[in-house]
């Protein structure tokens, strides 16, 4: 549960409490790219930079519970720019030898490359797919959703390799053959791209581990990703139940304050109640991923309903506080709009709820 962390752990909060109302609530959001290269050198200084690069390229590699730790208690004060707090991780480059240590990895972690994840093609689109010719493996299709792909230099895309299956493969957007066909952003303000790929030769030294084992290095990374989704998720409600305490327990109108009413009272309990149920489930989870658990089913559990509860929570705020939340730049309106495209990232809530019945009814898998 969150009271029982160990006294590192509870310094990390601190740390990060004093760092969201120094540092984040402070930036100046006027100078976007300024203030994010001020707080990522903030963020360094204070240790929170490196929480997910490895030991041996100057990071923590900090556990699960610690990463949901800090994730959640920064998101509790809803700052600006938490995207330049942490640094790159290595994702599916994780544990990879030469050449790609070196050519790709390597730059990633110091921040002289950027990566993106090419996983999900067009709906009308057949998969991705590459034929070895030689030393090199030549790839033709399509990725339709790729986050931060107009700015990346490469993309780990899931490519499936003749007769061997899904396998990750290394992609230079500069490479010839390489598309990007469009740009655009969605509602809670991120930007995603979309590329083709035509006839593009890729050194086979290219391909991330094994070829036909892709997708469970894929998955594993959607996986994290999962649980830093319900991690913030998480922080978020906090935010907006201190905030939604404050307008209750002040005066309306009358004088009374207006969370007398009983039926106020009654919905404001209720996300009370599911905001419990979900930060229970968070710590539980990253818990059983540090204990090396498989947490495959649980961390789609635990997205599913934090990003649902999320969206009620902030919704039902709304609703309360009035028609001044729905204002344009009232912080409750703003993330709404951040929360509500969190259900469909990194799989539906719909697709992990078939995923979460098929684990344990074909697979045995997943827990209560």
């Amino acid at each position: 549960m969150p009271e029982s962390l160990t006294p590192e752990l509870e310094e990390l909060a601190a740390t990060c409490h004093r760092f969201a109302r120094g540092t984040l609530l402070m930036a100046d959001q006027g100078d976007a790219a300024a203030a994010r290269t001020a707080v990522r050198e903030a963020a360094k200084a204070a240790g929170l930079f490196g929480m997910t690069q490895p030991e041996e390229y100057g990071g923590s590699a900090a556990s699960q519970l610690a990463l949901c730790v800090a994730r959640e208690t920064l998101a509790s004060h809803n700052p600006p720019f938490m995207d330049a707090v942490f640094g790159p991780s290595p994702g599916v480059l994780g544990s990879v030898g030469e050449p790609l240590k070196s050519s790709h990895l390597q730059p990633l972690i110091d921040g002289s490359k950027r990566s993106s994840f090419g996983f999900t093609e067009p709906d009308d689109a057949t998969p991705t797919s590459g034929t070895v010719a030689g030393d090199v493996l030549v790839v033709n299709g399509q990725k339709s959703y790729v986050t931060g792909g107009a700015d990346a230099d490469f993309i780990n895309t899931l490519v499936h390799v003749g007769e061997r299956g899904p396998s990750m493969v290394v992609i230079d957007t500069d490479t010839s053959g390489v598309a990007l066909t469009q740009k655009f952003s969605s509602l809670d303000g991120s930007h995603h791209a979309a590329f083709s790929f035509t006839d593009v030769h890729v050194p086979l030294t290219n391909v991330i581990g094994e070829p036909g084992k892709g997708l469970p290095r894929a998955m594993r990374q959607i996986g994290d990703t999962r649980l830093l989704f319900a991690a913030q998720a998480s922080g978020y409600m906090m935010w907006v139940l201190d905030l939604l305490t404050e307008h209750l327990q002040a005066p309306d109108k009358s004088g009374a304050p207006r969370g007398e009413k009983d039926v106020v009272r009654w919905r404001y309990a209720d996300l009370r109640i599911k905001a419990y149920a979900a930060r229970s489930m968070v710590y539980r989870t990253a818990r059983l991923a540090d204990a090396g658990e498989n947490i495959v089913n649980e961390a789609m559990a635990s997205k599913v309903f934090t990003t649902e509860t999320v969206g009620e929570v902030v919704d039902t705020a709304i609703q309360l506080v009035g028609g001044a939340a729905l204002v344009e730049d009232h912080p409750l309106a703003d993330l709404y709009r951040k929360v509500r495209a969190w259900r469909l990232a990194e799989g539906a809530s719909d697709v992990l709820r078939l995923n979460v019945g098929r684990g344990k009814l074909e697979l045995g898998k997943g827990r209560i």
